[in-house]
């Protein structure tokens, strides 16, 4: 363990000696010497008495105690003030890894997304070392985040996402009421947060053109590192709505084309066609296909993560110092206990 300011441990040790030498000095003056005040007949033989004696045994030994606890609290305050540490070298890792979460947010996803937003945080809390980036899309995508080892960021993101969904499926004012918006602007705000830049050219239902989304998250990945791992997790019932600039097909040759791996995750509730097709598309990039409702799919999906790249970028040796004072300050909670009942006892 190291002390961060030794200059405080000394100072410390000079003023517990201090007030251990004035005790001293006070004491030996004091003496048995007559100081003042009125004189009372018969204290000797008070003195010769034994429940006398085992009073001032008890009486001495507690203010003994509490003149060693003092200087112990000093020396332990001093001490807490000295900032104790201790020193630990971890290796910070960090993988060769982008992941993409590209999100359908039309309407007709509304049931896959309730479970999945949730369990797409806690594979942000699994994965660690990574980048992570958001595309939410429906009739034309947008890049909510772009690639970020900011984790916190990420899930407040997912969080945002979550309840303007909730806020869209309120019918009524009592659901909005329930999703604790204060105000007619709240409900907007959310509602926008999910609608401005997804609805162009089809504002008024939407259209969940899924080739768009996925070619437009392939191609949010940066060009500049060639090293790093490129995968996308990518969720939506394949159900298109509409003329898409690039089909299912055409996105998964632009990922292959760009070395991006896609994990799918679909539902129960796709038709067969749906749900084949997107499985063709997603493998053809050497990803995989899984259903949201099946137990341990997002396990699963960062149990292959966690396989398709060993490499670590520049994986080096830091020091990381760790607080101890969490010590000094329970020993003073200890002394603070210990003179509070020997006060009791001797009824200071």
């Amino acid at each position: 363990m190291d002390i961060k300011y030794m200059w405080v441990i000394w100072l410390g040790a000079v003023v517990a000696l201090g007030m251990v030498i004035s005790l001293f000095i006070r004491n030996k003056k004091k003496g048995n010497t007559y100081e003042g005040g009125k004189k009372i007949a018969g204290p000797l033989y008070s003195r010769d008495e034994d429940y006398f004696k085992r009073k001032m045994t008890v009486y001495r030994s507690c203010m003994a105690a509490l003149l060693i606890l003092s200087i112990v609290a000093v020396v332990s305050a001093f001490v807490m003030m000295a900032r104790p540490y201790s020193k630990e070298r971890v290796q910070d890792e960090r993988y060769c890894r982008d992941i993409m979460l590209c999100i359908d947010i039309s309407t007709s996803v509304d049931y896959l997304n309730e479970n999945l937003l949730e369990e797409l945080k806690k594979t942000v809390d699994e994965l660690h070392g990574e980048r992570f980036g958001i595309v939410i899309f429906n009739t034309s995508p947008v890049l909510l985040s772009p690639l970020t080892d900011d984790y916190e960021f990420i899930k407040e993101q997912l969080d945002m996402i979550d309840k303007s969904l909730k806020v869209r499926n309120s019918e009524d004012d009592s659901d909005l009421y329930s999703t604790d918006l204060s105000s007619m602007y709240d409900w907007l705000y959310y509602e926008g947060y999910i609608t401005s830049g997804t609805l162009v050219g089809n504002e008024q239902r939407g259209s969940s053109l899924i080739g768009d989304g996925l070619a437009a998250a392939a191609c949010d990945f940066s060009d500049k590192d060639k090293t790093r791992t490129k995968i996308m997790i990518f969720s939506t019932d394949n159900d298109i709505q509409g003329n898409p600039v690039a089909t299912l097909d055409d996105a998964a040759s632009i990922c292959k084309n760009n070395g991006v791996t896609v994990y799918g995750v679909g539902t129960k509730e796709m038709t067969d066609e749906n749900r084949e097709s997107m499985k063709k598309a997603v493998e053809s990039t050497g990803g995989q296909f899984f259903m949201e409702e099946e137990s341990g799919t997002f396990d699963q999906i960062v149990t292959a993560i966690e396989k398709s790249s060993k490499n670590q970028v520049d994986a080096k040796m830091i020091v990381q110092e760790k607080s101890k004072v969490e010590w000094p300050f329970v020993a003073l909670l200890i002394i603070f206990v210990m003179m509070t009942c020997i006060g009791r006892v001797i009824k200071l």
